[in-house]
């Protein structure tokens, strides 16, 4: 499970943060200050890092610092300030995103999963692997079998999300946010339903029995990893 540090002093944002996160599922650690979350992330490593900018104590630029000094990790700003200034600075330091207040939730959420992904498919080369299929996300390319097999652009971004929770139940709920993206691409539950068996015709074997994109009944979807 991905475990987020989300650095927030307004009570009421970081409640419905921290709600939200973990309804994707998501475990979340949340500071109110810089002096509370420097202690936090002193003792321990998480895999994504939430940090607002403005705080009583200080600012989330100190506690980017600290962080950025004990390894590349991710972090997304979260700030009233949108000024180029602040936003330059915030690269600077080795931020990797940076959204503005008000946001709007799916958005955010959107950009979370999206640097995540990111440092995931960093941290393998941008190569997966599973069953007949290598996934070449550096070159945005499919293989099954060795063979490249060609895929829309919206059927490869439902097989990145599958795989980004393999072994993990996504409803069609799930799904459905996942494929939302800040362009504001809309895919409806029907077209879902499409995407799913194109895809399925293309990676599996028997598309009729898959042994990859499996129905869990009354739930919704699921990668196997086996």
């Amino acid at each position: 499970m991905k475990h987020i540090f989300l650095l927030e002093d307004d009570e009421a944002i970081g409640v419905a943060l921290t709600y939200s996160l973990e309804r994707e599922g998501y475990r979340v650690t949340l500071a109110k200050s810089v002096d509370e979350a420097m202690r936090l992330t002193e003792s321990d490593v998480f895999s994504l890092y939430i940090l607002d900018l403005s705080l009583p104590d200080g600012s989330g630029y100190e506690v980017c610092r600290a962080v950025k000094a004990q390894g590349d990790y991710p972090v997304i700003f979260l700030t009233a300030f949108d000024d180029e200034a602040n936003v330059v600075m915030g690269f600077d330091l080795g931020a990797d995103d940076y959204i503005a207040k008000p946001f709007r939730l799916k958005e955010l959420l959107a950009r979370v999963r999206c640097v995540l992904r990111r440092y995931s498919q960093e941290s393998t080369g941008g190569v997966v692997r599973l069953q007949q299929l290598t996934v070449n996300t550096n070159e945005a390319k499919v293989y099954k079998n060795g063979k490249e097999i060609i895929l829309t652009a919206m059927e490869y971004r439902l097989l990145l999300t599958l795989l980004q929770h393999k072994g993990r139940v996504l409803t069609r709920s799930n799904l459905l946010e996942e494929l939302w993206d800040v362009e504001g691409d809309f895919v409806n539950d029907n077209t879902l339903t499409v995407y799913i068996k194109r895809l399925r015709d293309k990676i599996e074997d028997d598309p009729t029995a898959p042994t990859m994109i499996k129905t869990v009944r009354g739930m919704g979807y699921i990668l196997d990893e086996k």
